[in-house]
């Protein structure tokens, strides 16, 4: 490079030159900065957009199904309507908690997470994982209580039929279908930017295609198979997540690859000093605005509050009020339901904590010409892995998005056909209907939501919305079925009016607030009054709105319980909620035990109250006076030592969460594994054998008249049933 942008290599000090050389030019005679990362040019071609989109949907479709079978034919499991939905609710602690962490990861966790550390610096990592783990971890009481007291129960709205009767069931029916449908659009627009950008796919098509993905082994394995393939999507995807933590911060990256070297980069950039004439509008340059200091290394950010705030209670909305979550804890054996929600919110949060903490803060210290626009989109980890690995990059972001949707979609997918079968179909259709035929509407079910997303899509695209946008906004709209939700099985006072007008009063003055506060928001034109996507987009009225969402329908639930209370028996639930075609697993007689379970909501409650205190309490207020008393910062902004003790923990916890998450999930299933293996190399000749044996029979038998059933072998499971019993006791 010559003349006015003369900057050899990595200029970020001292603070008043340019970043990095290569995204500056001249352009007449004056240093200019690139005027965004991507400039419309995606680093990907096209065909890798379909090969990832396609290629790794029918992947999974084939591989899942596989192991389907497998189970099926060696471990004689046989996919009944009950199993089809529940899993045969006797997973295991791993896999439940696998199974959490990659439906609560997002495209949003992935890209939103960084694009907050992007905004406010450190403090928008923390608050992302904080703010959405302390959910999964008291969601935990929740499940433990299903186990009491609904074990039968398929879906939460079938509970709350139970309790509340059918005008409480159809409301709410309405809500979770709407939290489904938030969740969807978030996938679909996060995702579809993201490969537009990387490969320059159409974002309709992408948006239509990513979800079909899913649909296969969905519709084939239902529950179980979801659970296998969201297994296989958490471990690639924490592959991946390590993969870029270490990069960052344990490489010879240069002009990163260690915490030491992230700290100066940040002071830099951020510097009050710090000449911006050379940045374009729209991206990040000097001071933060409301922060400590006006650094990035700070927990004393305004905006980082706020989007705490905001994070928590629209979280509470997208777990308690989504049927998968419900689904999880009806599947998992009863003392894995409160271990699995545990271990599972501690490991999700080391996905968006430990990856903004890399790639956000590494778009900012490497002074990266992101625009605001790329950044809403979702594009911060997308432009630093570009920037470190080029193409190689760009497919290890694109894969790992991928993960994290066709993972969390599946679960959508199949929530929303359990809601239609059992809350919908069964209940005011077919009464009587067989486990034949809800097995049919399921899997109708998941192909009919499969196609509305990718018309949802479509629809999202025309209307303009943004993934930061819908992220913020789903709370206003969801809040207020929480704390009905909430006193469902822990309050008995609680009554069915209570929870109607709860949720619709909430709902509505949630929204009302928002528009209102909106129109004291400054607009584009730095006017006032104007209510459009820009002015409902700012912090002050997602905050109100989300708040009063939450805390109006609690409020109005409580006052109208009191005034006439219900005093439910909770243990009538479960004579209320019938099983179709199927019996409840032969477990352990400890897992029914009710001690056992008494004992568990009281070790669920200690520790997932602990956790969510320690996350949103302590930990930030013991991070306040961070670099007070050192003479190279201000007080509230984080020394260098501080800093590096601070990302060792997101290294050390990112480490430790990628082990756990692997490996506990193929130790607790050695024995199924073991019988597979057995089965496909030593008695699967057995199989064939009587296979050919039965024919023959059947053949005989007919020939001479028809035999009366049902029979034992019937069942598509039995030979395998037969060959796995365990030995007759003498």
């Amino acid at each position: 490079m010559s003349g006015a942008c003369y900057v050899p290599g990595w200029a970020g000090l001292p603070p008043g030159q340019p970043g990095l050389a290569e995204y500056y030019s001249d352009v007449d005679g004056v240093c200019t900065k690139a005027a965004s990362f991507f400039g419309g040019v995606p680093v990907l071609p096209e065909s890798a957009g379909y090969a990832i989109v396609l290629g790794f949907g029918i992947f999974f479709s084939f591989f899942t199904t596989m192991l389907m079978f497998l189970d099926q034919r060696y471990l004689g499991t046989n996919i009944s309507s009950e199993f089809f939905n529940t899993a045969g609710r006797s997973v295991k602690t791993g896999l439940t908690a696998s199974v959490i962490v990659s439906q609560w990861t997002w495209a949003a966790t992935l890209l939103q997470s960084s694009n907050v550390a992007f905004q406010y610096g450190v403090s928008g990592p923390f608050w992302y994982a904080a703010g959405a783990t302390i959910q999964v971890l008291l969601f935990g009481i929740l499940a433990i209580q299903v186990k009491r007291y609904a074990p039968t129960a398929h879906t939460v709205c079938e509970i709350i039929e139970a309790r509340w009767g059918e005008a409480a069931h159809k409301v709410f029916i309405y809500f979770c279908f709407l939290t489904n449908i938030i969740v969807t659009a978030m996938l679909i627009l996060g995702g579809a930017a993201t490969v537009n950008a990387l490969t320059g796919m159409d974002k309709t098509t992408a948006g239509f295609l990513i979800p079909m993905g899913v649909i296969a082994y969905t519709m084939s394995g239902g529950l179980k198979a979801t659970f296998l393939a969201s297994y296989i999507h958490t471990a690639i995807i924490f592959v991946i997540l390590l993969t870029f933590i270490l990069l960052v911060y344990v490489s010879d990256t240069a002009p990163l690859g260690s915490p030491g070297a992230v700290y100066d980069a940040l002071q830099a950039v951020s510097h009050k000093d710090r000449d911006c004439k050379w940045t374009p509008a729209g991206q990040n340059c000097g001071p933060v605005k409301d922060n400590q200091g006006g650094s990035y290394l700070t927990m004393m950010s305004k905006g980082g509050i706020i989007f705490g705030i905001i994070n928590i209670v629209g979280n509470f909305g997208t777990v308690f009020v989504d049927q998968s979550y419900w689904q999880s804890a009806i599947a998992a054996k009863p003392s894995s339901s409160t271990r699995g929600y545990l271990l599972g919110g501690l490991v999700w949060f080391t996905i968006p904590f430990s990856l903004a903490t890399a790639m956000g803060l590494a778009t900012v210290a490497l002074d990266l010409p992101v625009t605001g626009d790329e950044a809403g989109s979702g594009l911060v980890p997308p432009a630093a892995a570009v920037h470190f690995l080029g193409k190689g990059g760009a497919a290890a972001i694109t894969i790992m998005l991928f993960m994290a949707i066709t993972s969390t979609g599946s679960a959508e997918q199949i929530a929303v056909s359990s809601i239609v079968s059992y809350d919908i179909y069964r209940k005011y259709i077919n009464p009587k209907a067989t486990g034949e035929q809800i097995l049919k509407v399921s899997r109708y079910c998941i192909l009919g939501f499969g196609i509305f997303s990718g018309i949802l899509s479509v629809v999202l695209e025309k209307i303009g919305l943004s993934l930061g946008f819908v992220y913020l906004m789903m709370g206003i709209f969801v809040g207020s079925a929480v704390m009905p939700v909430s006193f469902l099985l822990l309050w008995d006072k609680a009554n069915a009016t209570g929870a109607i007008a709860g949720a619709f009063c909430g709902q509505a003055l949630a929204v009302i607030t928002w528009i209102v506060v909106a129109t004291f928001q400054r607009d584009e034109s730095n006017g006032h009054g104007t209510v459009n996507i820009y002015t409902l987009g700012q912090n002050y009225p997602m905050l109100a709105g989300n708040v009063v969402a939450i805390l109006s329908s609690g409020l109005i639930h409580a006052i109208i319980s009191f005034a006439a209370p219900q005093n439910f028996d909770f243990t009538t639930l479960a004579a209320k909620i019938t099983l179709i075609d199927d019996v409840m697993p032969d477990l352990d007689p400890l897992e029914n035990d009710p001690q056992m379970l008494k004992d568990a909501l009281v070790y669920v409650s200690r520790w997932g109250v602990g956790f969510a205190v320690v996350m949103v309490i302590i930990w930030p207020l013991l991070s306040l006076p961070a670099g007070c008393g050192d003479s190279s910062t201000e007080c509230g902004v984080f020394s260098k030592d501080y800093f590096i003790l601070w990302v060792s923990i997101a290294i050390i916890w990112g480490i430790v969460a990628t082990v756990v998450i692997i490996v506990l999930p193929i130790w607790e299933s050695m024995d199924g594994i073991n019988l597979v293996m057995k089965g496909l190399f030593t008695n699967d000749d057995v199989h064939m054998r009587l296979d050919i044996m039965e024919a023959k029979i059947d053949k005989l038998v007919g020939a001479i008249t028809a035999p009366e059933g049902p029979f034992p072998s019937d069942d598509p499971c039995y030979r395998a049933k037969l060959i796995n019993r365990k030995p007759l006791k003498a």
